[in-house]
């Protein structure tokens, strides 16, 4: 006979915070870069901004504090020794596609809807890459539970897509591409927290994740102002400025948590809180398209429901 029964350890309850947290902040940085890039008309431009930012604060942090430099030490060390391999160093990469979409993506069709594809695409790469052990934590097995909360998460995507009026004049590209930043990004987290693991420190991997994606960006940049044109006069509001400072926060606290959590529970508990803050965002600032509140009111109860089976539920036989 199978029964239900609580089953999260209080130990993992401040993870499982942090993680939610690391949610939220990435929502706010979303809106924060998209509304960059519709005032700059540039949304390259707008993600350099918030990427260079970001690098120029983990390097003072890296530079002032003992684990910084310890880290930054490692890490020479172990490119010196090919004791870390290539792969580990390009998780910024993945950064880099996170920040440039939601730049072009996010003020038009607001927080949530960009929300829900990454959900998408971090249920599947966290599925993945927990199964084949790519995490930190090595092979993490796919339990009823945990495949039951990421097909909950799914069913979030379904609601979200189906059932929105407002997104028949919303481009197929802009729904598809969060899917693949999703999968980019629990790739990242279970990357950045190898890294960390190699270093001993989340400093070290922010770094290079900000060094990397910066320089790509930076190309980019480049690249469209030649195509397209220079951006328009930067705006004057402070805030608009703050994408950098959330993205090394949140990219910190994850390559310290997943390690604990696992790539595929990270990644729900990190939606849920995208969907809650993408809630409020979208309420208080809504975007020229969206699915409408009443669709992502029912989109956050199912992708909170999805964390606590995964979370806090395991099946015994």
């Amino acid at each position: 006979m199978t029964t239900a029964t609580p089953s999260a350890p209080a130990s993992l309850s401040p993870a499982l915070l942090g993680a939610v947290s690391v949610g939220v902040l990435t929502a706010v940085q979303a809106r924060i870069n998209g509304q960059l890039g519709v005032r700059l008309e540039h949304a390259m431009a707008a993600a350099v901004v918030s990427f260079a930012s970001g690098l120029l604060l983990i390097a003072l942090i890296s530079v002032l504090t003992p684990a910084g430099r310890r880290g930054a030490a490692a890490l020479a060390r172990g490119i010196r020794d090919h004791t870390i391999p290539w792969w580990m160093l390009v998780g910024g990469a993945a950064g880099a596609f996170t920040v440039g979409t939601q730049s072009f993506a996010v003020g038009i069709v607001g927080v949530s809807l960009f929300t829900v594809g990454i959900v998408a695409g971090q249920t599947v790469g966290g599925l993945v890459f927990d199964r084949i052990g790519f995490g930190p934590g090595g092979v993490v097995a796919v339990t009823v539970p945990r495949l039951v909360g990421g097909v909950l998460a799914l069913g979030a995507v379904a609601v979200m897509l189906i059932a929105g009026d407002g997104l028949a004049g919303v481009p197929v590209w802009m729904v598809i591409l969060p899917v693949f930043v999703g999968v980019g990004l629990a790739w990242q987290q279970a990357t950045n927290g190898r890294l960390r693991a190699r270093l001993g420190t989340p400093l070290t991997a922010t770094l290079v994740n900000f060094v990397v994606g910066t320089v790509i960006l930076t190309v980019l940049a480049v690249i469209v102002t030649l195509v397209g044109g220079p951006p328009a006069t930067p705006p004057g509001e402070p805030w608009l400025y703050l994408g950098g400072v959330l993205g090394v926060t949140y990219i910190v606290m994850s390559a310290a948590i997943v390690a604990r959590t696992g790539v595929l529970l990270f990644g729900l508990a990190a939606v849920s809180g995208q969907l809650v803050a993408s809630l409020v965002l979208d309420a208080l600032w809504p975007a020229p398209a969206g699915p409408g509140l009443l669709v992502e009111a029912i989109t956050v109860v199912i992708g909170l429901a999805s964390v606590s089976v995964a979370a806090f539920w395991r099946v015994r036989r």
